[in-house]
């Protein structure tokens, strides 16, 4: 799968791994619908590809954003040929903490934005792709979402986020096998430590701690590294159902 005059729906993609990934799809000759709650950062983002992008405001997990979505890219932009799923928010909170014990409303958000608005962004961005005529190959689509290292390596405080992040991970090959008779492939990736603006917030020796727990290379990861992930997940028909984790050899610490 070519980006050539091709359309891709990003969420999240007005900043960070998303935002990063929305740019490479432009620069290899596709087109790109961003769908992110941040409203000035989509309409900038948009604004600065001159056409090959359009912004939608919306919530992953309501029906009706990611439909108007959906619909964008078909009506607007010659059809839906991929999905990249990196909206997703961060949580740490420990399931005990001093002052008593988590509220369950902290757990079910996480798992409700990142592993339901996830599915939510498939089933719907799938329903598309099917009626798309297929490559030499027979492929319809190729859809990549972003899970964590967290999936696997949880640290203290990352129940929620993890949970949410496995998940993803889980589902992965089951949706892979069911969508192999439409031609849709489906992969995930797993990043370490990145630089996205998450981190941005986090004081330079943080920043550089964190950098530092990384084997090699011993810095933070580039959203122009995990877009570049992307773009051969897109190109490599072979990869399909599987997780690949994009962290350095990072194995994360119980704190």
């Amino acid at each position: 799968m070519r980006f050539d005059s091709r359309t891709v729906l990003v969420t999240g993609g007005a900043s960070g791994l998303g935002g990063a990934t929305v740019d490479m799809v432009v620069a290899a000759g596709g087109r790109a619908v961003v769908l992110d709650v941040d409203d000035r950062a989509g309409a900038e983002k948009a604004l600065a590809l001159a056409g090959r992008a359009r912004f939608v405001h919306g919530d992953v997990t309501s029906e009706s954003d990611v439909q108007r979505a959906v619909d964008t890219a078909v009506r607007e932009l010659g059809g839906l040929h991929g999905v990249v799923n990196a909206a997703g928010i961060a949580a740490a909170e420990r399931v005990l903490p001093k002052d008593g014990v988590q509220p369950l409303a902290h757990f079910t958000r996480v798992i409700q934005i990142n592993l339901i608005g996830t599915f939510n962004v498939i089933r719907l961005a799938a329903a598309a792709m099917s009626g798309n005529e297929p490559t030499a190959a027979g492929e319809r689509g190729v859809i990549v979402n972003t899970a964590s290292v967290a999936a696997f390596d949880g640290q203290i405080g990352q129940a929620a986020y993890a949970a949410s992040k496995g998940g993803i991970v889980a589902m992965t090959l089951p949706i892979a096998r069911e969508f192999a008779r439409m031609g849709v492939r489906v992969m995930t990736i797993a990043p370490g430590t990145f630089d996205t603006p998450l981190l941005a917030a986090l004081p330079e020796a943080a920043r550089e701690s964190l950098g530092q727990q990384v084997p090699f290379p011993s810095r933070l990861g580039r959203p122009e590294e995990f877009a570049a992930l992307v773009r051969h997940i897109f190109e490599n028909e072979m990869l399909n159902g599987e997780v690949i984790r994009l962290d350095g050899a990072i194995r994360m610490a119980p704190k």
